[in-house]
């Protein structure tokens, strides 16, 4: 497994067959906030968007959320995600970590009806939303399991 960094910005990826979502975290800080969604048209990432995102925000480590199920075996998605991974490592040279994204999008979705019940989210919820924000919830956890170990 790649060594962590204490310190330095960190992009996550929640990868579907159709959307990636994008999120930016701090270590330091050990929060996320979600950036957008990248689409995925047949097993391939819109890489000119995900160069843009690791220009601008200059990563030190990559994290993708690696799909279990329940019981923590794989699903079928975690072959197209183990592709993902190796093209990240290779295309960027940055450290690419996974980290559990089991329930993360059942957790995204109740993040975002406590938004809107309480006024923080104004505008109607789209399919990307929670990518997004589950990618940062990703980033989250795998932040504070990095601190526990």
């Amino acid at each position: 497994m790649p060594e962590y960094q204490d310190v330095g910005t960190c992009l996550s990826f929640d990868y579907g067959s159709r959307r990636i979502g994008t999120a930016i975290g701090e270590a330091r800080l050990q929060s996320a906030r979600p950036l957008e969604v990248i689409t995925n048209t047949n097993g391939t990432p819109d890489w000119d968007a995900i160069d843009r995102l690791i220009s601008q925000w200059q990563p030190t480590d990559l994290v993708v959320g690696w799909p279990l199920d329940e019981s923590g075996e794989e699903q079928p998605l975690t072959q197209h995600v183990r592709g993902f991974i190796r093209r990240l490592a290779q295309r960027y040279s940055l450290p690419v970590h996974k980290s559990d994204e089991r329930f993360s999008s059942i957790a995204a979705q109740e993040v975002i009806r406590h938004q809107r019940r309480s006024g923080q989210r104004t505008r109607r919820s789209r399919h990307g939303d929670v990518d997004t924000v589950a990618a940062a919830l990703i980033l989250e956890t795998w932040f504070s399991l990095r601190t526990h170990s």
